[in-house]
């Protein structure tokens, strides 16, 4: 259980980086609106399994709902209504745009998060235990 938790955290913390790079340099038309999105469900599906190093085989659902959610605040502009949206950091967290085409990244990476997660667990050497 806890070399599960050592990976996934790992992983997290590798994401992150990824993330971050991705925001700090990449200015294209596909890494940054398009592989950021499938990947930031992917990082947060990992830190989520730090602290749940079960089985949650529903995981990538709710993380799924959980970007829609995100998305949904963006569409009805969640942040301006609090009056939010000055403070910098959480506006870049939140986003400030709706796109159709982030809940497709979304699902896109949820998707293999749950195919591999059920690969895992189908053939058990590959996964860390």
């Amino acid at each position: 259980m806890k070399r599960t938790r050592v990976f996934y955290a790992l992983a997290a913390l590798a994401l992150l980086g990824v993330e971050v790079c991705i925001a700090l340099f990449v200015h294209d038309s596909f890494v940054r609106p398009y592989l950021g999105d499938v990947l930031v469900v992917v990082l947060i599906h990992c830190a989520l399994r730090v602290v749940f190093p079960g089985k949650p085989r529903l995981l990538p659902a709710y993380v799924f709902a959980f970007a829609c959610l995100t998305e949904l605040t963006q569409l009805i502009h969640l942040l301006d209504l609090l009056g939010l949206s000055y403070i910098g950091w959480l506006q870049i967290i939140a986003g400030g745009t709706f796109d159709w085409a982030d809940i497709v990244c979304y699902a896109v990476g949820c998707a293999l998060v749950g195919i591999v997660e059920k690969c895992v667990e189908t053939h058990g050497s590959a996964s860390p235990k």
